[in-house]
């Protein structure tokens, strides 16, 4: 009990004096009203997240069904959960090799790399297509169009494995790849 009525104690210490904000100090201009301006947004946002979420598991119900017994006779394909599908159907496009170790292994590193790439061949970049300054992170058109086009990739990877294991397309280098 001791601690908890020290930390009371302390509160003005700490945060100050009681019923000092930090708008009391800004001009008027400088601050937001709480109630149209921070409040509204959030029952929004929290109907499209409900709406996504209530879409996700309708279009999702078909994978989520059980399966049948487990049956130690019976010869089946082991298949990764369905956050490695994108990468199982990419190792069948390629070299074993490459697809399945030095690709993930290049991806990661430059995720982990990816702000020094952009700081530092950004400006070169901008410089290059005529541009005053290299754009902020929200409004990179180069960098937002790599990150939403490896979504898309990632995306129908996973949506062929998954939904359409039949469709089989041709391709180059091991002959028909097929979703299964």
């Amino acid at each position: 009990m001791y601690p908890i009525l020290a930390l009371y104690a302390l509160a003005g210490l700490l945060f100050g004096p009681i019923g000092h904000q930090v708008t009391d100090d800004m001009p008027e201009s400088k601050t937001h009203p709480y109630f149209p301006d921070h409040f509204w947004p959030y029952p929004i946002l929290a109907m499209a997240v409900l709406v996504t979420l209530g879409l996700l598991a309708f279009v999702g119900q078909p994978l989520l069904q059980l399966g049948q017994a487990a049956d130690p006779r019976a010869a089946i394909i082991p298949r990764p959960e369905w956050y490695f599908l994108s990468l199982f159907q990419f190792v069948k496009l390629g070299p074993p090799l490459l697809t399945s170790i030095l690709v993930p292994a290049a991806l990661v590193v430059g995720l982990i790399f990816w702000p020094l790439f952009d700081a530092s061949l950004g400006p070169r970049i901008a410089r290059r297509l005529g541009w005053l300054s290299w754009p902020v992170p929200k409004r990179n058109v180069i960098t937002g169009a790599m990150w939403i086009a490896g979504l898309w990739i990632i995306g129908l990877l996973t949506l062929w494995a998954a939904l359409v294991p039949q469709l089989c397309i041709p391709w180059f280098f091991n002959g028909p790849v097929c979703g299964a």
